[in-house]
């Protein structure tokens, strides 16, 4: 899915000291990571990865409310370590693929105090747009291979999936979902 996820995201606050003004960050979709964990049958929970984000953060050291934030999430890339088990999240009764291809997130207001960011925004699943504040911590600045200037952080959070219309199998299936983004994106 092509998205503004997360933070889900959204959810990012990337800087460098260098950094003045609104400077943009693309996502690296090899170094980020989308988890999320369900409880199975009361017993325990659950976990899955979306091997594929993108996205861009546009990020105003000077006055964290300029930055902005969008993530985008495939949901074709959901993997859960088992075939079958994929290919059932990925029909009707739970992410319907074919109908609702991505996950979601774009910024709508941004707060930062130190290297912990309110993230509030939309996030959009199953078809279904809710506005979401996640709490977002930095991570330090750094320098990629070719010394390109890098930043990420990472945010936990919890959406209920009847609130995005995904009640199959409810009871069996926990009705929480766990949500870890872990982000690292490079200067653009």
């Amino acid at each position: 899915m092509k998205i503004s996820l997360l933070g889900l995201v959204a959810v990012l606050g990337f800087a460098s000291a260098s950094v003045r003004g609104g400077e943009t960050f693309a996502v690296d979709p090899v170094h980020s990571s989308v988890l999320f964990g369900i409880k199975h049958l009361g017993v325990t929970n659950f976990y899955a990865v979306f091997e594929d984000i993108s996205g861009t953060v546009t990020f105003d050291k000077e006055d964290p409310s300029k930055s902005s934030f969008e993530l985008t999430v495939p949901v074709e890339s959901l993997d859960s370590r088992n075939p079958k088990r994929d290919q059932h999240l990925k029909s009707p009764d739970f992410f319907n693929v074919e109908q609702f291809p991505t996950l979601s997130f774009k910024s709508t207001k941004v707060e930062a105090n130190g290297d912990v960011y309110q993230v509030t925004g939309d996030f959009t699943l199953h078809g279904v747009t809710k506005s979401i504040t996640v709490e977002f911590t930095r991570g330090p600045d750094g320098k990629n291979m070719e010394g390109g200037v890098i930043g990420g952080g990472e945010t936990r959070f919890t959406i209920k999936r009847s609130d995005y219309g995904m009640n199959f199998m409810q009871g069996a299936l926990g009705d929480e979902v766990h949500i870890i983004l872990s982000i690292e994106a490079g200067k653009q």
